[in-house]
């Protein structure tokens, strides 16, 4: 598959296509005859992971780190799962102070309409 249909499928841009190889998320993207990327599934596989990773917050570190632990082989399952619970304890703890942030907006939400006009009545009294 080239970038442009690789790059349509899920919705990045081929400089980001690009960008991933070069820093080593995407390893050993194929080349065809003309030299072009040629992205079979194993590759659309880990961009999907990926992509998945960054829009829950991962950073580009820990993916390069779990990415290059992975072409490691077997011996490094162990380190690889640890990462990634990591990833998850520090994901659930965002989550955390998320739910916090969006209590704190639907109070301010709540009975808005009033607040504002009882502080506009009280602006045209002075």
């Amino acid at each position: 598959m080239r970038i442009s249909e690789v790059s349509k499928r899920f919705d990045l841009t081929p400089d980001t296509l690009r960008y991933y190889e070069r820093i080593g998320l995407l390893p050993n993207v194929k080349r065809n005859e003309s030299g072009n990327r040629d992205y079979g599934e194993e590759d659309c596989n880990w961009i999907e992971f990926i992509k998945c990773m960054r829009n829950a917050g991962i950073s580009i570190e820990a993916l390069i780190e779990y990415v290059d632990m992975f072409q490691q082989g077997n011996s490094t399952i162990q380190a690889r799962k640890e990462l990634l619970i990591e990833q998850r304890n520090e994901l659930y703890q965002r989550i955390e102070e998320m739910k916090e942030v969006l209590k704190r907006l639907d109070n301010k939400i709540d009975g808005y309409e009033e607040r504002v006009i009882v502080a506009e009545e009280e602006l045209k009294i002075k």
